[in-house]
């Protein structure tokens, strides 16, 4: 009897990581994770990101100095590593910045 497995894909980013967007010019703290995608179809075919992979991780994205949030797959993201703090109307309620600048949940997440 053969046993498939399911492929695992492993997300590169975590939530609290800050991220930049390297195609729309902005950061942003992860604030979740889907390790594949799980938007609107309709969405994805007019506003996703070059057709970035519906297999691989996408992230929700609190973006720096906005009120919105983001949903940004993993092909287009890189690590941001300035130490300026993310302005976002939420951050403080989601987060805890601790003193070396990085962002960690408030709560523990299931």
């Amino acid at each position: 009897m053969d046993i498939k497995q399911a492929a695992v894909t492993t997300a590169e980013y975590n939530i609290g990581d800050i991220i930049y967007h390297d195609q729309y010019d902005f950061r942003g703290v992860i604030i979740d994770v889907d390790a594949n995608f799980e938007g609107d179809d309709e969405w994805y075919d007019e506003e996703a990101e070059v057709k970035a992979p519906k297999d691989a991780p996408w992230y929700h994205v609190l973006v720096d100095e906005e009120t919105t949030m983001a949903y940004v797959a993993e092909q287009n993201i890189s690590t941001d590593s300035s130490t300026d703090e993310v302005i976002h109307p939420m951050i403080n309620d989601v987060f805890i910045r601790t003193a070396t600048g990085k962002y960690r949940p408030r709560q523990a997440i299931n």
